[in-house]
């Protein structure tokens, strides 16, 4: 199963290492341009998440009709023209339509269906978490490097590197990333969008995704503005930001490994959530009220550790929760809301720095950070652990079968490529043999 996600997890690393790495900076550079102002830099941070949303659907349904990888190459090629726009900006406007163009490639739909062609679907999950931990790493790496690369040589060198990791990744598509399977899946019953929204842990987990992308374009609106510009009271040198940036991204990695294990193996994801809901509460706090520069650097390491322990369960939980046939409805719902909310949270605290303060910024933050602390307190559960059982089609009673209603089969669906029938089950409460039993011929 890793041998078919690596490099499909390795084309999504480098797409969004060349997205984050100018994220930690891009504000405050953002500023220099003609023509800027805090609220058309909040845009730029979080502009290519609109086009990323708006294009998700199109994307996804362009990929069923000619293929996967077709789709991400036109992905990427957009991609590479958007960053090019944007390194040889000379204004805020056409940094903007460039990063417009950059999330208009948005294969990140076509990448979680190629998963799902790949992987077996009760490895779906592992193969999600992984998917989810190589982004994670590729946003703690850029905090790093992003900083010292545009304070030593300029950030249109960093667009120029996100150029060059585009094109690495089309050389990985065609020479390492296996072509999918033509896999159809039956399902008994009519799939409905809208029986997404009435599952509770599937809608939590639509808010934990968006809220947590939200925070983080908002984030790294304020975090370079705050502490380089004078009347915060900082004034920082932007070559200064790897000060913050650094510990922030060791802490967040050295996190991010047993909030994936205890969430995956312990089966504790609600447990892993609420810690990191809890630390971006803290972060946004220490960052809207210290005079301190050692104790926002404290904040600004708060923030990557709950993003980073958060990062690669969003997508796993997503799969685990979803029936079949939903799944790719509630990755692709999920992945667009997120994105919104992450032009949405670099638009609104580039509004707030306009026209308020980050005082003010901070404790309306916090008051949803709360809300949303109660609201998966009390509705999100942790997933029923279940198995699976393969029948060969021909063994089957299908009168049994759809005859057969018990609280602990989750659903059950058809796997025409393979002719297998396939019964997801509650480990505890059934055994193989006597499932097996009640619906074979």
């Amino acid at each position: 199963m890793f041998k078919k996600v690596l490099p499909l997890s390795s084309i999504i690393f480098l797409r969004f290492l060349g997205l984050f790495l100018v994220l930690p900076v891009l504000s405050v550079y953002a500023l220099d341009l003609p023509g800027a102002t805090p609220f058309l830099v909040g845009i730029i941070v979080g502009g290519y998440a609109l086009t990323q949303a708006i294009f998700q659907l199109p994307f996804g349904t362009m990929s069923d009709k000619i293929g996967r990888k077709p789709t991400i190459l036109f992905g990427l090629i957009i991609f590479i023209i958007g960053s090019l726009m944007c390194a040889y900006s000379t204004d805020i406007y056409m940094l903007m339509a460039g990063r417009f163009l950059q999330g208009a490639g948005a294969i990140g739909s076509v990448a979680t269906a190629m998963v799902s062609d790949l992987v077996e679907e009760e490895k779906r999950g592992k193969a999600m978490a992984i998917m989810g931990g190589f982004i994670a790493m590729s946003f703690a790496l850029a905090m790093g490097l992003g900083p010292v690369i545009a304070s030593s040589y300029g950030i249109n060198v960093i667009f120029f590197i996100t150029t060059g990791l585009a094109i690495l990744s089309i050389v990985i598509l065609f020479t390492k990333v296996p072509t999918p399977p033509k896999i159809k899946h039956t399902y008994h019953n009519d799939s409905r969008t809208l029986d997404i929204l009435k599952d509770n842990n599937l809608l939590n987990m639509i808010i934990i995704n968006t809220l947590q992308k939200g925070l983080m374009t908002m984030a790294f609106v304020l975090i370079p503005i705050i502490l380089t510009k004078e009347q915060y009271g900082f004034n920082w040198e932007k070559s200064e930001l790897w000060m913050a940036y650094l510990p922030a991204m060791i802490a967040g990695l050295i996190a991010m490994g047993p909030a994936a294990v205890f969430g995956e193996k312990k089966n504790i994801p609600k447990q892993i959530f609420l810690i990191s809901i809890v630390l971006f509460l803290a972060s946004f706090l220490i960052m809207g009220y210290t005079t301190s520069s050692k104790i926002f650097v404290i904040g600004v390491v708060l923030f990557f550790i709950g993003f980073n322990m958060m990062e690669p369960l969003v997508q796993s939980m997503i799969s685990k929760f979803a029936r079949v046939h939903q799944k790719g409805a509630a990755l692709g719902i999920s992945n667009s809301s997120a994105y919104f909310a992450t032009f949405l949270g670099g638009t609104f605290a580039g509004i707030y720095l306009d026209f308020s303060d980050r005082e003010m910024l901070t404790a309306s933050v916090s008051v949803v950070i709360v809300l949303w602390l109660i609201w998966t307190v009390l509705k999100l559960q942790n997933p029923v652990r279940h198995s699976h059982l393969y029948i060969d089609n021909d063994s089957v009673d299908f009168d049994k079968l759809n005859a057969l209603e018990h609280e602990h089969i989750a659903e059950w669906y058809i796997n025409e490529t393979e002719n297998l029938v396939v019964i997801k089950y509650v480990t505890a409460e059934i055994e193989e043999d006597d499932l097996k039993a009640k619906v074979s011929r």
